[in-house]
């Protein structure tokens, strides 16, 4: 057991049982099994309906599962956000007009028993930029600072946010993940959904990737990669038809990007001698093991027609 924020709390923050959400004829979350340990960064990843934010929204307490039970430190999601152990970047909601950025996180900070400086978290999220501005005459990239800063304030024990990175350019990523390493350093833990897989691979200690309402893998980033068996060939090879590439023994996938092609291969070593002695044009190769997202297509393509899923509620 751990005391935080005078609150006995359990070592296991997230422990999800059995849950399980439908919406009319779509079964959005069917029967998921989770527990997510304290101090880890975890990476919630699916294809579009895969029931990503439909989880979020049930460990969060916006939205009662159909079956199944959340556990955060021990208690109900109702009883962990009145306590101020858990807060949360959602993607919907509006901020509230003619505040300034300030004023409207300071008085987010006034609902949480234990905040940070507010001037910590303007400037960690870099909405310190933009403080006196008001919240009406922000960009989207801006408004997704403050709803970051929001979060932060609560100086709480699990910050939990979906898709975080949403209308920000790359140096506005790049701010974001800088921020959230110090967040993590700090012992806290952060469960993120996102469709940009590169960042998961880089900044989660740990992927579940779901699809269809169900997990389908979870591990480390090495472990979930090393599930695809494999090679990647990436050469420069003009005028040659993909197509043909298709039919070179061990190659199961080629794709053409200009001069460049890609090939997905079980064998890169017999493909590689093949490509070696019939193409005399072949340079720039480059081999690697196969990636993330090579990983995330094979790992969530499995047809299911037991589960209808259009859409993410």
């Amino acid at each position: 057991m751990t005391t935080t924020n005078d609150h006995v709390v359990s070592r296991e923050q997230i422990v999800l049982a059995s849950l399980t959400k439908t919406y009319g004829p779509v079964r959005a979350v069917r029967g998921i099994d989770l527990t997510l340990e304290r101090g880890s960064t975890v990476a919630l990843l699916g294809p579009n309906g895969a029931g990503k934010t439909t989880t979020i929204d049930m460990v969060i307490g916006l939205t009662r599962p159909d079956a199944g039970t959340v556990s955060l430190f021990g208690r109900s999601p109702s009883e962990a956000v009145s306590l101020g152990l858990i807060s949360a970047m959602t993607q919907t909601g509006s901020l509230i007009d003619y505040l300034s950025v300030r004023e409207l996180v300071t008085m987010m900070a006034g609902l949480f028993p234990n905040p940070l400086a507010v001037d910590e978290a303007l400037s960690i999220t870099g909405a310190d930029a933009f403080a006196d501005r008001q919240t009406r005459k922000l960009s989207g990239g801006e408004t997704q600072r403050v709803r970051f800063a929001i979060a932060l304030v609560a100086n709480s024990d699990l910050l939990v946010l979906d898709e975080p990175t949403v209308a920000l350019d790359v140096e506005g990523r790049r701010d974001f993940w800088t921020a959230m390493r110090a967040v993590a350093a700090r012992g806290k833990t952060v469960v993120f959904a996102t469709h940009y897989l590169e960042e998961a691979d880089a900044y989660a200690d740990r992927i579940v990737l779901m699809s269809r309402g169900r997990i389908v893998a979870d591990g480390a980033p090495t472990e979930i990669k090393a599930t695809v068996g494999g090679r990647v060939i990436r050469a420069t090879l003009e005028d040659v038809d993909v197509a043909l590439l298709t039919t070179i023994p061990g190659v199961t996938s080629a794709e053409r990007h200009g001069d460049a092609v890609t090939l997905n291969c079980a064998d890169s070593d017999g493909v590689l001698r093949h490509l070696v002695s019939r193409f005399a044009a072949l340079r720039d190769i480059e081999v690697r093991g196969a990636g993330l997202e090579e990983a995330f297509l094979e790992l969530t393509d499995e047809e299911d027609d037991d589960i209808t899923s259009e859409g993410e509620p």
